[in-house]
């Protein structure tokens, strides 16, 4: 079984299926982390931490932000730079980021602080911050009300992430308080291509034996089969974004 770390590290491998299958954010969650930093007239510098293929990035960027993509597979950064023109892209880690202090009005990860050890991403980000500017955590995870959505994740198993969110908060710690905590529901079409791209994309598939990736692939192939996922025809993915903020003292 692979561990922590090379779950983490396997995404570049599969840039493109990620960035193919992979939601994005809705734009309500994004303004809501930003929403303590924003002002008329300013323009807020944002960096998107783990930026990946900049699912985020293209998020901040449509809030007038000048954004900055940071992430510690370079991979990951060639796709982003593919998709989003003229943002700088560092590679770096949430526990070491390669930007000045106090730059920052806001550092946002997106499905990505549950891959961080948070006693040394926690200052680091308070480093980077300005005073008050805001630490924002995202993540989208699918809505398991849907009893087809509940089968999906036995197939696939599931993630770090939706196991942190099931037990509560992130953990994020000082020097940053209490986070604040909003929720949204939607859904996005998915057909037969991108649910298996969104599977695909996932780090237990990335790094599982050939076995296991068979045995996942046949059990989507069959639920695609059952939910009408066929060819072009779409089926509705609900999701449900969880979002966090919290401001440097």
């Amino acid at each position: 079984m692979a561990g922590r770390e090379e779950l983490s590290r396997s995404f570049g491998a599969v840039a493109d299926v990620y960035e193919s299958g992979r939601p994005g954010y809705p734009s309500e969650a994004v303004a809501w982390m930003l929403a303590p930093v924003r002002a008329e007239g300013r323009v807020l510098r944002v960096a998107d931490g783990g930026a990946g293929t900049g699912k985020l990035t293209r998020a901040a960027v449509e809030f007038g932000a000048q954004v900055v993509a940071v992430d510690p597979d370079a991979a990951m950064l060639a796709q982003l730079r593919e998709r989003v023109h003229g943002v700088p892209t560092f590679v770096g880690s949430a526990e070491r980021m390669p930007l000045p202090a106090a730059s920052l009005d806001a550092l946002l990860y997106g499905q990505a602080w549950h891959w961080v050890d948070p006693t040394a991403a926690a200052p680091e980000a308070a480093r980077v911050l300005r005073a008050g500017g805001v630490l924002g955590l995202i993540w989208n995870i699918r809505d398991e009300r849907e009893p087809w959505v509940r089968r999906l994740t036995a197939i696939m198993k599931g993630s770090h992430a939706e196991e942190m969110l099931a037990a509560g908060d992130p953990p994020v710690g000082r020097p940053f308080g209490d986070l604040e905590r909003a929720r949204w529901r939607w859904s996005q079409p998915m057909t037969r291509d991108a649910l298996f791209a969104m599977a695909r994309s996932r780090s237990h598939v990335i790094t599982a034996s050939a076995q296991e990736r068979a045995r996942i692939e046949d059990g989507l192939e069959l639920l695609c089969d059952e939910i009408g996922a066929v060819g072009d025809d779409t089926v509705e993915l609900p999701y449900v974004t969880n979002a966090f903020r919290a401001l440097r003292p």
